[in-house]
């Protein structure tokens, strides 16, 4: 046996990669979170998403579409779930699915997931500020108006609250989830007891769409329109894994949440969608703001429960918003970190909280809520970012299957890269969904990805940090290929 060449290395800056400083200055509080409260991060994420979004894909597919397409969402994040799981065990850093990805598919692959994930976690926060302030609005909180003030006041306290502190931040966001999640239930209760079966099928069937029938009133290509809005009962879930430097133990805690968290959303959005189409029928709710609500009231006009889950809802909307500033934060503080994106925005104060991951982002999804004011658009968008990193998750998890059969392995995802390829598959499904559903939206984040692509293929990719985590995870692994081949 000859000896071995020097294990391949990323393309990096030789002065940054060698500072051993560099790293101090950009590391998360370890051990601040154990697996209840990543369970409450991963629903905290969602939750706000059973409460409205959803059942716009009712104008789209009646009922019987939006089930079916809600049931096929719901398999793919199941799929994802357990695939990101099995990764998040063996590469348990702050990068999430772009670490995965980098492992995976290398910078270039790293890059494409980091980026649409980014897009997703930039673009949802400011989209549900504007809906938190058209709630505050609507339930005359303080006799506020839906306006830049409220949106100010929404990511300067939320900001602020991460900034003192990632435990303090979690536990925040898990109380104001546990209260969402109660009142759905509540709500659910109530419902039941004025549920008809006969009502959901109320939507008017369009005889001239393929495969039309009272169940699926605008036939089967309404399926496919639907998959954007059976996202929504779980949209954000994926994010868990962007909290694994802050994990206690995350090889054993991750998989455990993430597990827990999908279990939980998807009886969530069974119960959720029977209870508020049963309760009025598809019609009522369909073009609803605050669905539950409609399918509340009904003639009668407000009830004390209606008036109950309105505010719940609002509680709803600040437990996403708030874990989706976290998300977004972590992403981008190892894309940073790692050299993707300008390093400066990795950098932490002393409470080890990113403070330039939290302040950019958030300043950005400020003045895109104050200069559109359009939520639904900035939504579309994120589910187009949201679609392409889950297809090249999954990917990275079939490839690692594959070329790296006996590393070690503390989870392993139950069926292999045959879940992984379900979840490939629906995530494809899905990109191509949201052109059917807002082509302006598709468009303007294809714009935007391919802005952040030129600035990674003429400028970053020549400066990556090698010992960065998901640098060091990838060069190991390239070293050890290179020892097998000899």
């Amino acid at each position: 046996m000859t000896d071995s060449p020097p294990p391949v290395q990323p393309r990096t800056t030789r002065a940054a990669s060698d500072d051993a400083a560099y790293l101090q200055r950009r590391t998360l509080r370890r051990g601040s979170a154990g697996w209840l409260l990543l369970t409450g991060l991963g629903v905290a994420y969602v939750v706000s998403g059973d409460y409205a979004g959803w059942n716009f894909g009712l104008a789209e597919a009646g009922f019987g579409g939006l089930a079916i397409a809600a049931v096929l969402m719901g398999l793919m994040y199941t799929c994802l779930v357990f695939a990101q799981a099995e990764m998040a065990a063996v590469l348990p850093s702050a990068g999430g699915g772009y670490g995965f990805a980098r492992r995976a598919l290398g910078p270039w692959g790293g890059f494409l997931t980091g980026t649409a994930i980014l897009i997703e976690y930039v673009l949802a926060p400011a989209a549900i500020c504007i809906f938190i302030g058209d709630y505050v609005e609507s339930l005359n909180l303080f006799g506020l108006e839906s306006g830049w003030p409220v949106y100010l006041a929404c990511f300067a306290i939320f900001i602020g609250i991460h900034l003192w502190g990632v435990g303090e931040a979690l536990r925040f966001s898990f109380v104001v989830t546990g209260i969402a999640v109660v009142a759905l239930l509540i709500f659910a209760a109530g419902a039941f007891t004025e549920f008809n079966l006969s009502r959901v099928n109320d939507i008017p069937v369009d005889v001239h769409a393929f495969g039309a029938n009272s169940w699926l009133p605008y036939g089967l290509l309404g399926i496919w329109a639907a998959f954007p809005f059976g996202m929504w009962f779980f949209l954000g879930v994926e994010g868990v894994p962007l909290a694994a430097e802050e994990t206690k133990d995350p090889a054993r805690a991750l998989p455990q949440a993430m597990a827990l968290s999908i279990g939980i959303l998807l009886v969530l959005a069974v119960i959720t969608f029977l209870a508020a189409t049963g309760a009025r029928g598809s019609v009522a709710v369909q073009d609803a703001g605050n669905p539950l609500v409609a399918a509340l009231e009904g003639e009668g006009g407000p009830t004390p429960l209606s008036r109950f889950v309105n505010y719940a809802g609002l509680a709803g909307l600040v437990a996403s918003f708030f874990s989706l500033i976290y998300a977004g934060s972590r992403q981008l503080f190892a894309l940073s970190r790692a050299g993707y994106l300008p390093r400066f925005l990795s950098l932490t104060s002393k409470r080890k909280a990113p403070y330039l991951g939290l302040l950019v982002p958030g300043a950005l999804g400020f003045a895109l809520a104050a200069g559109t004011g359009d939520g639904a658009r900035m939504l579309n968008i994120a589910v187009f970012g949201a679609t392409i990193s889950y297809a090249l998750m999954s990917l990275s998890h079939i490839v690692l299957r594959r070329r790296e059969p006996h590393m070690e392995r503390p989870y392993r995802t139950p069926g292999g890269i045959v879940t992984s390829s379900v979840a490939l598959v629906l995530s494809c499904a899905a990109l191509i969904a949201t052109f059917l559903v807002d082509r302006q939206a598709a468009f303007i984040a294809l714009c935007v990805y391919a802005v952040a692509i030129l600035y990674f293929a003429l400028y970053s990719r020549r400066r990556l940090v090698a010992s960065a985590p998901e640098e060091e995870f990838a060069a190991l692994a390239a070293a050890e290929r290179e020892l097998e081949r000899d």
